[in-house]
């Protein structure tokens, strides 16, 4: 099962998943996004728009490796994964 690590940000949104280890079964980063779905209902609109398309500032990382297939998250996830899950912040 792969380990998924979010930024802080993201439990301002979805405080259920905060100091909880998340833990998913996951053969794709498609998989991460809708077990994450599963344990926080519109999480995944928060990081895909309607299409299924990661958000321009939004960034999955599998291990060092940052995703490569942004429209249909197709990247394999290995059993013993660590995913992480970054939004970055814009503005002034």
């Amino acid at each position: 099962m792969a380990t998924v690590r979010l930024t802080k940000h993201l439990f301002t949104f979805f405080p259920q998943l905060q100091g909880q280890d998340i833990v998913v079964p996951a053969q794709t980063a498609a998989d991460v996004v809708r077990e994450l779905e599963a344990l926080a209902p519109g999480i995944a609109l928060y990081l895909c728009d309607e299409r299924g398309v990661l958000r321009t500032h939004v960034n999955i990382f599998i291990g060092d490796e940052r995703i490569l297939d942004r429209r249909h998250l197709s990247d394999p996830v290995a059993e013993d994964a660590q995913v992480f899950v970054l939004q970055s912040l814009s503005g002034g």
